[in-house]
């Protein structure tokens, strides 16, 4: 059965009215509040937990990384199976991982088990921040919204990192108070009431469709997903993650296993249409790659004082794990105060500046820092990297909003994780270098002349980001939202921060405009990797320009059998076809799929050829109609689309191409030409780009 997910063409009335009222926002926070609540909680337990398990309190450590582990390869992947199977779905699935984890841990009698229930929370956890990004997305474009909802960006950001400074407190309060196996208990009730709300108040995902049975099945899910790529990428993070935490001493099985499994990930992912992991779109894609690495560089610096900064106060400054605990709750107030004062502004560059700058100020307060200090000065050092943990997440998570293509932003919201954990995971390997000797001032200082470096460089990739730093053209549109495929930068109107955008792009004139749907039939679907996507996004396209206002047009390749006759041999494509009694104008393969079925008033037309002007009245249809803009979309892109795209460029029509709205059986092919060959004849953008110039218009 076809797993693919069909959208509504209409919001509905909540969305319209209240998009992001408190019973959709709720959940929602909740649950992407779990996974940096459950990493920090268990800091508390450890030592209990050895002693009544009778195991070294070394070894508990497996606890920490298997969370670490378990949350960086899964968090892209939750964002990747809810883009394709839908959000709400998996954010279920992951409460129910979590509930289950906190059974098992909880009732757990060895290390093994409660390695489990850490793996099982760190998988189920990591489901909640992807999903909501999705959901956020989703509700925001049917709502009509062009800023980023800044309000529910910055509640996500206090759940997701100023909640993570409370967890040694809570810890160590569940643990004094009422033993260890809380750590793991406390989260039945959380997730049996993040269970109730998401249940009760997320709007249901889109049903699954029904398809043909010869795309059914495991092997064509697994296709849909990338399996083999998210498989290759969790087996190389994990080489990854294990290699970094054994530092110092370098585990050279997990290095070599790192690139063994890397290097064909690497090259099966850059030859899919779909990946898991698009690496070449990373790479086209400089604002969104910046934006890991920052989050990567900032979260060093902001776990480094959570571990290195607490250590030290247990071991050099002689205070009580409690105390130091208490000490840190001054850093996640400061951190929830203003994220969502500076979320709802929908700043980027103004947070990324004083994240670095403030990251600075705080590693040179550590640097400064004694056994003698007094406790004051340990607070202001904390409070200062409130400031930068509060204006990281809120400056990057925007930027990712903006960045991410929005068909993809669950698994760039995943991947955003992946690399704040990397970051995570290298302040612990930083820790355990500079205190090797034991936890002293020396240590401290050598960790504060880390953090100065690694403050430079995040300082260093936003100020030299000319994304970030770029002025406004005259011709950029004065709306919050960039469009896709940005290489420049414009500026908000009412605030004055710069903001990524598209460069400027002639202005559709809706009632001129027609969008061609091109051989999007039964038979030749199946050319495409993911058609149930495909369908999806040029149903969605269809949809926003019905509603503009605009002409869509149907174009299908089908024959008689006085055409098969009429081919002669000097056509080598076509004698082929005829030979082959291909395609007849009344088989189920040469119909329309039913997805986007013509509508009354729709141009519908039958062709013989390649493109879809040479053997039809189109062009004629189309000037009866005032038509001067085409917007294509269709099945293959070196076949119809390149014909098509040609031969009304010659025309003079105004060709807008849909990048995610085509799609060619050879992915080199289709690359080029997109990349290469459309661009000096047409506009390439993306179906949100249209959706965004439609608004415009």
């Amino acid at each position: 059965m076809r797993t693919g997910t069909a959208r509504a063409d209409a919001p509905t009335r909540g969305a319209a009215h209240q998009p992001f009222a408190w019973t959709f926002t709720t959940p929602l926070y909740v649950g992407s509040s779990l996974n940096p609540i459950n990493s920090s909680i268990i800091a508390t337990a450890l030592v209990p937990i050895a002693n009544e398990l009778h195991v070294s309190v070394g070894s508990t450590a497996v606890l920490v990384s298997s969370l670490y582990l378990a949350s960086a390869v899964a968090q892209p992947t939750a964002g990747k199976l809810a883009e394709v199977f839908g959000a709400r779905r998996i954010f279920l699935s992951g409460i129910v991982l979590v509930l289950l984890g906190g059974v098992v841990g909880g009732l757990g009698q060895n290390l093994a088990m409660l390695t489990v229930a850490r793996v099982l929370v760190g998988i189920g956890t990591s489901a909640a921040f992807p999903c909501a990004m999705v959901l956020i997305r989703r509700r925001a474009e049917d709502a009509g919204l062009d800023a980023p909802p800044g309000g529910v960006l910055g509640g996500i950001a206090i759940a997701g990192m100023a909640t993570a400074a409370v967890g040694p407190p809570i810890g160590g309060l569940l643990v004094g108070a009422a033993g260890w196996r809380w750590a793991f208990l406390i989260n039945i009730p959380v997730t049996a009431i993040a269970m109730a709300m998401a249940v009760r108040w997320l709007p249901k995902d889109p049903v699954l469709v029904d398809g043909d049975r010869e795309h059914s099945g495991f092997r064509r899910i697994a296709d849909r997903i990338d399996l083999p790529g998210i498989l290759g990428f969790a087996a190389s993070m994990s080489a990854l993650v294990i290699f970094l935490m054994g530092l110092p001493k370098v585990q050279w099985a997990a290095l070599a296993a790192f690139v063994l499994i890397a290097v064909p990930t690497v090259a099966w992912e850059l030859r899919k249409t779909a990946p898991f992991f698009d690496f070449r779109g990373l790479a086209a894609n400089g604002a969104l790659a910046r934006t890991y690495l920052r989050q990567a560089l900032t979260l060093l610096g902001v776990y480094s004082v959570m571990y290195g900064l607490t250590q030290w106060m247990e071991a050099a400054y002689g205070l009580s794990t409690v105390a130091a605990g208490l000490l840190l709750l001054p850093m996640g107030a400061v951190s929830a105060l203003l994220s969502r004062p500076l979320a709802s502004r929908n700043l980027v560059r103004g947070p990324l500046i004083a994240s670095a700058v403030t990251m600075l100020l705080g590693s040179v307060g550590i640097m400064l820092l004694t056994s003698s200090s007094p406790a004051i000065a340990i607070v202001l050092v904390t409070l200062v990297f409130g400031v930068t943990s509060a204006a990281t997440t809120v400056g990057n998570q925007t930027a990712l909003y903006l960045a991410a293509p929005p068909d993809q932003i669950g698994t760039a919201s995943g991947l955003f994780r992946t690399f704040g954990y990397l970051g995570t995971i290298t302040s612990a390997v930083i820790g355990s270098l500079v205190f090797r000797d034991g936890a002293s001032d020396r240590g401290l200082h050598t960790l504060g002349i880390v953090l100065v470096v690694a403050g430079l460089a995040a300082l260093l990739l936003t100020v030299l980001d000319r994304r970030l730093m770029g002025r406004k053209t005259s011709q950029s549109r004065p709306s919050d939202t960039p469009t896709p495929n940005t290489s420049d930068t414009t500026e908000n109107p009412h605030q004055g921060e710069p903001r990524m955008s598209s460069p400027a792009l002639p202005t559709i004139a809706p009632e001129r405009t027609a969008l061609l749907a091109m051989d999007f039939q039964n038979g030749i679907l199946s050319l495409a990797s993911d058609p149930d996507a495909l369908v999806e996004r040029v149903r969605g396209a269809i949809a926003d320009v019905r509603t503009a206002g605009g002409t869509i047009g149907y174009v299908r390749v089908a024959f008689t059998e006085d055409d098969w006759a009429a081919v002669p041999d000097t056509n080598k494509t076509f004698t082929t076809v005829a030979a082959a009694k291909m395609l007849h104008h009344e088989d189920a393969t040469a119909q329309i799929d039913e997805r986007i079925a013509p509508e009354d008033g729709d141009i519908v037309v039958r062709k013989i050829r390649h493109g879809s002007v040479s053997t039809t009245d189109l062009h004629e249809q189309l000037s009866d109609r005032g038509i001067d803009t085409l917007v294509l979309a269709g099945i293959s892109t070196s076949g119809v689309v390149l014909s098509t795209l040609i031969d009304a460029a010659d025309r003079d029509y105004r060709v807008y191409v849909l990048s995610d709205g085509i799609a060619d059986r050879d992915p080199e092919t289709h690359r080029v030409l997109v990349d290469k060959v459309f661009p000096s004849r047409a506009h390439v953008i993306d179906t949100a780009g249209l959706r965004e110039l439609l608004r415009s218009a």
